[in-house]
């Protein structure tokens, strides 16, 4: 059963995205920063750790995952080194997850010709 909550819930969550791009004039940009934030302000009131129980990989994977990935970051270096940790805390908890889009973005920019939108 953990499979299917994983499935249905990264699935509705790509829906309402599809659904926001297609219904709204938000670019795809936007719409990522919205999730991300979301994530963040969810984990903040704690209500992502349950969801996240629930639904697995289907909640923390997405970009909701990142953003409260990037809460539990901050909010852990800020009780061990005060103001200082906001800044440090996000980088710390995420640098996995940003080195390896670095590294795959690279990576692609060899293999595929990127190409200016004019």
């Amino acid at each position: 059963m953990d499979y299917v909550n994983a499935f249905w819930v990264g699935g509705l969550i790509c829906a309402l995205c599809q659904i926001l791009m297609e219904k709204t004039k938000m670019q795809p940009g936007r719409i990522m920063v919205l999730l991300v934030c979301s994530g963040a302000v969810l984990g903040a009131i704690g209500v992502y750790p349950s969801f996240v129980e629930f639904a697995g990989a289907g909640a923390s994977v997405p970009l909701l995952g990142f953003g409260n990935t990037l809460f539990k970051g901050i909010k852990e270096a800020v009780d061990a080194n005060g103001f200082i940790g906001i800044f440090m805390g996000g980088f710390t908890a995420t640098a996995v997850g940003i080195s390896a889009a670095l590294v795959f973005a690279y990576l692609a920019s060899l293999i595929f010709e990127p190409k200016m939108r004019k």
